[in-house]
């Protein structure tokens, strides 16, 4: 990653964003996986920044979905979905202080067909939910298996093979006090479902209690903006981070960092909330670090700005407000 040297993380970070100590979470490792974000758990790991951490994580379902004749609504242990690995305690982190985690290399294991698809009762875009309460029937449910090769793609049928374009779909630190389930997204990242957080992208977390406690899963093998039915490309992985550690860079929201862009992240229902959470962190963000007036950070984003649709489907929706970096030298 030619950029890297001149990236937040290699700047700002206490390892200077050079590489530390590997480690690995396997299966085994991990032992129990997690379905909830929060501080009352032990950690599987403990790190120093600069860590380079390989992850064995679960697909959504934890790999109980395994044919396609299977009834997900009868197998499903629902709120059980998004299982983590960790959390990973980073040494020296603070409330107040920031998680930089670089994502370098997302590969699918397991054996064949590894990916997942489904259609769920009362879950996705387009029906009814919970939260949008309807009486028509519910779709009727279908499981979509699929084999994933990292170089060829996933082949979703005889016309048509979407290219292997790998992200963690869930992934954040643990909240101060709170216990909140791994299907929500919020301020501490959580069930994003964003494509960005992909290979080769720095996630940068807010730190909210001693030692971060980052938590990771549910990585996708592709998946189109919103997220529609509710469920991407699900899929077995060895998924490998490097960790570091910002301090006193106190951030509010999720942000993210490639060669050419910046981003912040928001979650809320409904969704111009979540839109308006990113912007106005990106405002903020060009105010504080490259010395922009903010009023005319929001004229200029009214511009030049750009919005991802990460999830449309979550209990909070996740939109991601970014700007090229050429604007800001």
């Amino acid at each position: 990653m030619s950029w890297h040297k001149d990236s937040i993380m290699a700047r700002k970070g206490v390892a200077k964003g050079e590489r530390g100590t590997s480690h690995t979470i396997t299966e085994s490792e991990q032992g129990k996986y997690h379905y909830v974000y929060g501080p009352y758990v032990n950690p599987v790991l403990t790190v120093d920044p600069g860590a380079v951490v390989s992850a064995e994580t679960h697909d959504a379902f934890e790999g109980a979905i395994k044919h396609e004749t299977d009834s997900p609504s009868k197998i499903l242990n629902f709120p059980f979905l998004n299982p983590q690995n960790g959390p990973i305690h980073v040494n020296g982190a603070e409330k107040g202080d920031t998680l930089a985690v670089y994502i370098e290399s997302i590969v699918p294991r397991g054996p064949q067909p590894c990916g997942t698809t489904v259609v769920m009762p009362d879950f996705g875009g387009l029906v009814s939910t919970g939260q949008t309460a309807l009486l028509n029937p519910a779709l009727p449910e279908r499981v979509k298996k699929l084999e994933i090769d990292a170089k060829t793609g996933t082949k979703w049928n005889d016309k048509i093979t979407l290219p292997y374009e790998p992200f963690i779909g869930t992934i954040g630190t643990s909240p101060e006090i709170e216990a909140i389930s791994s299907l929500v997204p919020d301020y501490y990242g959580g069930n994003m479902d964003l494509p960005d957080v992909g290979v080769g992208a720095i996630v940068y977390l807010p730190v909210n209690t001693k030692g971060a406690l980052l938590y990771l899963g549910d990585c996708h093998a592709a998946q189109g903006d919103g997220e529609l039915c509710g469920v991407a490309i699900e899929h077995p992985t060895v998924t490998t981070v490097q960790v570091d550690l910002i301090k006193g860079w106190t951030i509010a929201w999720p942000r993210l960092e490639t060669q050419d862009f910046i981003m912040t992240i928001g979650s809320a229902r409904p969704m111009e909330d979540a839109a308006r959470i990113a912007y106005r962190e990106l405002c903020r963000w060009m105010a504080a670090d490259y010395g922009f007036e903010e009023i005319d950070a929001y004229m200029l984003l009214t511009q030049a700005g750009r919005v991802r649709l990460g999830n449309m489907v979550d209990p909070k929706y996740t939109l991601g407000a970014s700007i090229k970096k050429s604007y800001l030298r």
